[in-house]
C-alpha cells in the first residue's frame, strides 16, 4: 500500500477526495449603517459589516474564485414576532441588492430563519412558551419572498419547523419565483455548536434552548426521516449542521439520497480551531485543510464555512 504514497507526485495522481473553491460558501454578517467592519471577537478574523463593506468583503472572495455567500442579518430592533424578518428595507434585502448589482455572477443565498430578528431569540413565533409552528411558516414564506423579490438566487431556511419547505415552495411559486431554489438546513442538530454564531448574530434565546424544534445529537435516523420529508416537500438541496461532528450522518445521506448535499462547518468548529491556531497549539494552515477535506471525503458537494475566505488565499 506505501508504493504509491512514496512522494507528493504519485499522493496527487492517486487522491481519491479534492476541495476546490467551487465547494465553499462564505458566511457573511450584515446590518446597516455605513463603514463598519466589526471584528466579531469570539470568531477571529469574521466581522459585521454594513452593507458596502460586505460589498467590498464580497468582491475579495470572488477574486479569490469563491463562487457564493449566504447572508445572516443583523437588524435595528426586533420584535416579539420578528417582522424584520420580512422587511424590504432590512439589512439582507439591502445586501442582497448591493451585492447583485455588484457582481451579478456570484451566488446570494439568505439565510431564512427569525432568531435574528426575535427579541427572544427563539426561531418563531412563540406561543406561550413555545414557538408555533404553523404560525411561524407564514413568516418563513413572507421572509423568503422578500429575499426572492431582492433577487437571492437561493433560499435556505435553517428554523426547523414541521413543513416549511413546502410551505415556502408554495410562497414562491405563487410569487412568480419557482426558479429559486431551496437549501433547506434539512438535518440541523441542536446543542452548544454554536455560541460563536449567536455573538455574532445577537439571537441567543433570552429563555430556555431550541432542543423542542430542532434535533436531539444523539438522533440518526430521525434526520433521515427529516431528509426524506423536505424531499418530499420540494428542497433541491439537502444540508447537515453542524458539519464535523455530523460526518456519519452526512455520510449516510449521501449514501442513500441523489440531491446535492451541503454541510454547514459551524462557528465553534471555527473558533476551537482559530484559538488554538493562536495559542501555537496546531497548524492552523493544515488543519483547515483537513478539515474541509474530511467534510467533503464524508460526501458534501458544497461546504458552508468560515474558512473559506482564508482557505481561498492559502491554496491560490
Amino acid at each position: 500500500m506505501r508504493r504509491l504514497r512514496a512522494n507528493p507526485t504519485l499522493r496527487r495522481m492517486v487522491r481519491e477526495t479534492h476541495v476546490t473553491v467551487d465547494d465553499l460558501i462564505a458566511p457573511l454578517f450584515v446590518q446597516t449603517g455605513a463603514g463598519v467592519r466589526e471584528p466579531i471577537a469570539s470568531m477571529p478574523g469574521q466581522f459585521r459589516f454594513s452593507i458596502e463593506q460586505a460589498v467590498l468583503e464580497a468582491r475579495e472572495l470572488h477574486e479569490l474564485g469563491l463562487p457564493a455567500v449566504i447572508l445572516f442579518g443583523i437588524p435595528d430592533s426586533k420584535d416579539a414576532t420578528g417582522t424584520g424578518a420580512y422587511d424590504a428595507d432590512g439589512p439582507v434585502p439591502q445586501a442582497i441588492r448591493a451585492l447583485k448589482s455588484a457582481l451579478p455572477e456570484m451566488c446570494v443565498i439568505a439565510d431564512v430563519c427569525a432568531c435574528e430578528y426575535t427579541s427572544h431569540g427563539h426561531c418563531g413565533i412563540l406561543h406561550e412558551h413555545s414557538v408555533d409552528n404553523d404560525q411561524t411558516l407564514e413568516l418563513l414564506q413572507r421572509a423568503s419572498v422578500c429575499y426572492a423579490q431582492a433577487g437571492a438566487d437561493i433560499v435556505a431556511p435553517s428554523d426547523m419547523m414541521d413543513g416549511r419547505v413546502a410551505a415556502i415552495r408554495q410562497a414562491l411559486d405563487a410569487a412568480q419565483y419557482s426558479e429559486v431554489p431551496i437549501m433547506s438546513y434539512a438535518a440541523k442538530f441542536a446543542g452548544a455548536f454554536y455560541g460563536p454564531f449567536r455573538d455574532a448574530a445577537g439571537s441567543t434565546p433570552s429563555f430556555g434552548d431550541r432542543r423542542s424544534y430542532q434535533m436531539d445529537a444523539a438522533n440518526r435516523r430521525e434526520a433521515l426521516r427529516e431528509m426524506e420529508l423536505d424531499i418530499e416537500e420540494g428542497a433541491d438541496v439537502l444540508m447537515v449542521k453542524p458539519a464535523l461532528f455530523c460526518l456519519d450522518i452526512l455520510r449516510e445521506a449521501r449514501d442513500r439520497f441523489d440531491l446535492p448535499m451541503c454541510a454547514y462547518n459551524v462557528s465553534s468548529e471555527y473558533s476551537m480551531i482559530k484559538a488554538a491556531g493562536q495559542l501555537g497549539w496546531i497548524d492552523e494552515a493544515r488543519l483547515i485543510d483537513e478539515t474541509l477535506l474530511s467534510i467533503k471525503r464524508a460526501g458534501a458537494d458544497l461546504i458552508i464555512t468560515y474558512h473559506a475566505k482564508e482557505w481561498a488565499q492559502l491554496n491560490r
